[in-house]
């Protein structure tokens, strides 16, 4: 990085060209990971740099990413658009360093995977309103994956959805061969956010996907108040952007682990429970689990609300931690009622709790307990 990081007064004549960076965003369980894993396979790619963060205290999606290297930056415990952004800004601050060293190998493109709870706006903003970032990087598209089984669902009930939908400048619909093609109530309500945006499955090509640069037109007015009121926030007439917790007080995430592999059919009798008594409240669930049939090759599973995805062997563990852990992100559901139900299917009971036969062969006990 030059001796002048705020890059005022610099020789522009010397300034080397924006590096293209793209936003992935999209609601819980929209299917970013299985987007972004489609547009890493493309050539075109292959000098791109993936910075992903979770919200949790264990991250899973990045050991998703099939392509798993120096490349690959994880921002974890937080979200970009509150308790993370700094990092954010810190990364790419760090990334241009290490690039203009020659420490790393030269990038030609940033993609960031967000958080399925990111509100874009003050993602956008720490980009374009930052006073080196915006000169060496170029926002060239926000990209909204859109799950054509939930998506409407999510619309509906979540503000964050609403703006990743609204700010794009390409919405994909995701998992269009299990809802049957491409709903076109789903259509017509993301035509109503975004007129500019085109609306595409994921079969569409690479390069159109990522080519053009963010821009207003097409988006509806209030695009326009959220990145200002962001600019109103940076310029320190509020609350100091970063530091403000931005979602529902009522949204947990938090982890479920096993040291020792779980018998297939308690794997299944827990998920069964939890959903029948509480999808509604679960807005993201997703796991690798050592199962006791074939510990050595994990049991990729995931989900949102009732739909649970058809589970997946990995063929290897994709890092040192051979544990179980499922992650999930509720609303209005508590963990240690969640932890109490995985704990007696794995034949853990507590004191005063129910254990897995209790749960499962009681036909007094109500749903979901």
């Amino acid at each position: 990085m030059s001796a002048n990081p705020s890059g005022l007064g610099a020789d522009t004549s010397r300034r080397p060209e924006p590096i293209p960076l793209t936003v992935l965003t999209g609601f819980l369980g929209a299917g970013k990971t299985t987007l972004l894993n489609r547009l890493l396979r493309d050539p075109a790619l292959a000098d791109t740099v993936v910075i992903v963060n979770e919200f949790g205290e264990i991250g899973l999606d990045h050991l998703l990413i099939e392509r798993v290297d120096e490349d690959m930056i994880l921002l974890g415990a937080g979200c970009l658009c509150c308790s993370v952004r700094g990092d954010l800004v810190a990364a790419l601050e760090d990334l241009l360093r290490r690039r203009d060293n020659g420490r790393i190998t030269p990038f030609r493109r940033v993609v960031i995977e967000t958080t399925g709870l990111a509100d874009p706006a003050p993602i956008l903003h720490a980009v374009l309103g930052h006073p080196y970032l915006s000169l060496r990087y170029r926002l060239q598209s926000v990209i909204a994956a859109v799950d054509a089984l939930h998506g409407l669902a999510s619309l509906d009930a979540q503000p964050e959805a609403v703006r990743q939908a609204a700010m794009a400048d390409r919405i994909v619909v995701t998992k269009t061969d299990l809802a049957g093609g491409m709903p076109d109530a789903l259509v017509a309500r993301l035509r109503r956010l975004n007129l500019g945006a085109p609306i595409t499955g994921t079969d569409v090509p690479v390069a159109e996907l990522l080519g053009g640069a963010f821009g207003l037109d097409g988006k509806i007015a209030e695009v326009r108040d959220w990145l200002g009121e962001e600019a109103v926030a940076a310029s320190g007439s509020a609350q100091e952007p970063g530091l403000r917790d931005r979602h529902d007080a009522s949204v947990r995430a938090f982890a479920l682990t096993s040291d020792t592999p779980v018998r297939p059919a308690a794997l299944e009798m827990f998920l069964d429970l939890l959903r029948s008594g509480h999808a509604r409240a679960i807005l993201r669930l997703k796991g690798l689990v050592a199962l006791s049939d074939d510990p050595a090759r994990p049991l990729l599973v995931h989900g949102v609300g009732h739909t649970l995805s058809a589970p997946v062997r990995l063929a290897e563990w994709p890092d040192a931690d051979h544990r179980s852990r499922l992650v999930l992100i509720v609303r209005d559901l508590d963990p240690a009622f969640v932890g109490t139900l995985w704990d007696a299917f794995l034949g853990r009971p507590r004191v005063d709790a129910p254990d897995a036969e209790a749960l499962s062969d009681n036909p007094l006990a109500p749903p979901g307990f």
